[in-house]
């Protein structure tokens, strides 16, 4: 076997193909429902594109030893571009629906904020895992906090809030798999219930106030704020178990449904593939988590294992109110659907973040679980 062939070899025994391949039917399924409806010839040329773009990511970085990503200085410089690459877009970015999230480069945009949330997944993981056996102190849950806070108020100012509840409930997820104390758990709920107390006096802006209303009641106002979740709702019960078929989604078609390619694409290819289709999508899903979640179980230090147990929450974050909000569960945020929306920076962070936990788990393989060093999930110190 030639050396490129043996390279190779290494590289496919490193990749957790279930894992791989319970991916990529999700992107098929959002790229023909972008590609079902009329006048979406463009958008489903460039995420096909985008789609290509990732892979070639995937195996860059799945390709990498990544064990330079424990040392602090390694997680200091990424976090640090993270935030200024934010504040930046107060001066650079280009407004769009409302929102200063993105860099306009022409021919294709940019947007910080997916890079943020991969970077802040990384810094927590590398914080918890040098103190954990001192996650009782309440200190390391504020000082955590603080470095997701600085994350949140950049992207709620955009105004960014879809996003900026997914930074927090990666701060608040990775806090519980870290070993919090049961008695600062009360804490941490009254924290969060002052933050929000803040928010809505302070930053919620009134269509945002709006859209919390409309979840305590989504019928309350159907033809203003109520509109999306209203017509999202129909839209996935008219499904029923079969669907309407490819490119008959009429919700979508007619443009009833708004933002079908992105915001509300569940409910769009609910419309068209039904109870059966959604089913298939919640198992690729289901697959998707249960391996990230078996790769954490086995890391070889604890920083491998909550990598992999953030990713699993950045992950489940998305997915869990995405539907909620298709489905009129949770109000409407404005957030993408994971691997399936349009939009190519989602797509392309995602990949490099699934590929850096394919190279954790090659190069991690040999050690197993590092139980001298102390740093494992779940013990705290008397």
């Amino acid at each position: 076997m030639t050396r490129l062939g043996r390279a190779i070899s290494i590289w496919a025994r490193g990749i957790d193909w279930i894992l791989f391949f319970s991916i990529i039917p999700i992107v098929f399924f959002g790229l023909i429902t972008i590609y079902s409806f009329i006048d979406s010839d463009q958008l489903f040329s460039k995420q096909l594109m985008w789609f290509i773009a990732s892979l070639v990511a995937f195996v860059v970085f799945s390709s990498i030893d990544f064990k330079f990503l424990r040392q602090t200085k390694a997680i200091v410089w990424l976090y640090g571009l993270s935030a200024v690459l934010l504040v930046i877009l107060f001066l650079l970015g280009e407004i769009i629906k409302g929102s200063k999230s993105w860099f306009d480069f022409g021919a294709f945009s940019f947007q910080p904020v997916d890079l943020a949330k991969l970077v802040l997944v990384l810094t927590l993981a590398k914080y918890f895992s040098r103190r954990h056996i001192e996650i009782r102190n309440i200190r390391h849950i504020l000082v955590s906090g603080v470095y997701a806070l600085i994350f949140f108020v950049l992207v709620a100012l955009q105004p960014d809030f879809g996003s900026a509840i997914i930074i927090f409930l990666i701060w608040f997820g990775m806090v519980m798999v870290s070993g919090i104390s049961k008695r600062h758990l009360l804490l941490v709920f009254l924290v969060c219930a002052l933050v929000f107390a803040g928010l809505w006096g302070l930053a919620f802006k009134d269509y945002q106030k709006d859209r919390i209303i409309t979840f305590l009641n989504p019928l309350h106002d159907i033809r203003g704020a109520g509109y999306n979740a209203y017509q999202s709702m129909i839209a996935v019960g008219s499904g029923e178990v079969l669907g309407k078929g490819l490119g008959y989604g009429t919700q979508s078609r007619l443009k009833f449904l708004p933002e079908y390619q992105t915001d509300f694409v569940f409910a769009a290819f609910a419309e068209e593939w039904g109870f059966v289709g959604v089913l298939i999508l919640f198992v690729c899903y289901g697959t998707l988590i249960s391996r990230i979640l078996s790769v954490a179980k086995r890391g070889a230090t604890n920083f491998e294992t909550l990598y992999a147990l953030g990713l699993s929450i950045l992950i489940m974050s998305h997915f869990i109110v995405h539907v909620g909000m298709n489905v009129g569960l949770l109000p409407v945020t404005g957030l993408n659907m994971p691997f399936m929306s349009y939009g190519g920076t989602n797509l392309f962070i995602l990949f490099i973040g699934v590929g850096i936990l394919m190279s954790m788990r090659r190069y991690s393989r040999a050690t197993y679980r590092d139980l001298s060093s102390n740093e494992i999930v779940g013990i705290q110190a008397e």
